[in-house]
């Protein structure tokens, strides 16, 4: 937590007064000042006299529960972070808080490590905010990307976040092409102790092996054509911070050596050079690929799997995510409309309704391209069904591709329709789509410009 000459107060809100001793007991180690209540009645009293920097506050009590202590406290003190405290049974109540405005919930037996860990973020994200209206500072709208959703397979996840981000631990993140992997990357890093440090990132499949290796390690001058200078690799730049490699299912059984030798010895050599540089980098990695089944396969070292496998942490599909859809549809909205200076008065139920109910085959990113798409192609100050991709609408009236597409007469034509079928389903992504069928992407762009497409 940054520095702050104030001495951070904490309200603590439980009817057991051995827990509350506890808790009392641990802030007072950490330095902080703990300010007992033992009801939630006392509390929403509690708060009227006195500025806290959080509230820790159980949901279960004899006389007014958390829950209703909350709903008193956040109508009159939004700003105020209240973190609230379950057992396993209430984890819904817990997860109904945060939907309407609270910071965060912890299940008890609480772990202290994350207790202390989540209340900093509270505090510090309080006194921001504090900052920023004493200054009378006025900002934009943000646009920019952040992890939305409330569904419980995505509060599980931001529970992952929470628990791994402040370790040292490689991470790899799994989970399908578009769900925002790279962003959980950045939020490891946003809220690990190399914060500060910088966030790099490489893209393992966009760049052929020769020219990889450079990137990642660096070159000597004269190293190959074109080596006019030497040059830092990635694994310096982010020293101090983190590096996310990208795709790494796509790397060649060469680098992989390379990379665990680096990973292993925490050095490395430039490309073309002798001179052995310390590397201290944290290192996440991400896939689509089933790694393990690489590894079965022989398409992927089980020593480097091993390696970076310390944490796995698994971002969900769109359709398994329910209403956070929504929340992503108004997100976009928002963002694609402010710009491309559209006035966007909102959105029709019957748009809403076939956005909710499509199937996102390329997840968030599909999504997002399908909102900018209409955004920028709509008529009149509602986002309509109009202006959405033909996939979500042919998924509405109960078609499939194959029914849009005649029947193939040559094997040109069945090649033809089982690639556009492939990029649909991948909502465009041609690497993906590349992936799946078993070609390079290069070969897939000279099929779809053969076919005019």
């Amino acid at each position: 937590m940054s520095p702050d000459k104030k001495q951070i107060t904490i309200l603590v809100v439980d009817d057991e007064q051995v827990h509350r001793y506890v808790l009392s007991s641990m802030f007072k180690e950490w330095g902080w000042k703990c300010v007992e209540a033992d009801d939630g009645r006392v509390a929403v009293d509690a708060v009227q006299k006195f500025s806290y920097d959080a509230i820790l506050m159980d949901v279960r009590m004899a006389r007014m529960d958390g829950m209703e202590a909350f709903r008193h406290i956040h109508e009159q003190y939004p700003a105020l972070p209240v973190v609230i405290m379950t057992a396993y049974s209430s984890v819904d109540a817990a997860v109904e808080a945060i939907k309407h405005g609270a910071y965060d919930y912890l299940t008890k037996p609480l772990d202290f490590d994350r207790l202390r860990l989540t209340l900093e973020r509270a505090v510090d994200r309080k006194q921001v905010e504090e900052k920023k209206q004493e200054q009378q500072i006025v900002e934009p709208p943000s646009t920019s990307s952040a992890i939305i959703g409330s569904s419980p397979p995505m509060l599980e996840l931001l529970e992952m976040i929470s628990y791994v981000a402040p370790t040292e631990a490689t991470v790899l993140i799994t989970g399908e092409s578009g769900t925002g992997k790279e962003l959980v990357a950045a939020e490891l890093h946003a809220n690990s102790e190399r914060r500060d440090g910088p966030f790099v990132r490489v893209n393992c499949a966009a760049l052929a092996e020769n020219l990889l290796e450079s990137e990642l390690f660096g070159h000597e001058k004269g190293a190959f054509t074109g080596a006019d200078r030497q040059r830092d690799g990635k694994f310096v730049q982010a020293e101090g911070g983190t590096l996310f490699l990208d795709e790494i299912g796509e790397t060649s059984q060469a680098m992989q050596v390379k990379l665990l030798r680096v990973l292993q010895e925490q050095e490395l050599q430039r490309v073309g050079g002798d001179e052995t540089i310390n590397t201290d980098a944290r290192i996440i990695a991400a896939t689509n690929r089933d790694l393990e089944k690489e590894v079965r396969e022989g398409n992927f070292r089980e020593d480097l799997y091993y390696r970076l496998n310390v944490v796995t942490v698994v971002v969900p599909p769109l359709r398994e995510r329910g209403r956070d859809v929504e929340q992503l549809v108004q997100f976009f909205v928002e963002k694609f409309a402010a710009k491309n200076r559209r006035n966007v008065s909102g959105i029709t139920p019957e748009c809403l309704q076939l956005l909710a109910a499509y199937h996102w085959p390329g997840n968030v990113r599909e999504l997002e391209n399908a909102i900018e798409r209409g955004v920028i192609l709509m008529r009149g100050e509602y986002l309509t069904e109009k202006s959405l991709p033909m996939p979500i609408l042919r998924q509405s009236r109960g078609e499939s591709v194959g029914e849009t597409v005649k029947e193939p007469s040559s094997l040109q034509e069945v090649e033809k329709v089982m690639i556009l079928k492939t990029l649909e389903e991948t909502g465009g992504n041609k690497s993906e789509a590349a992936r799946r069928l078993g070609i390079t992407r290069k070969t897939l762009q000279n099929k779809l410009h053969k076919y005019g497409s």
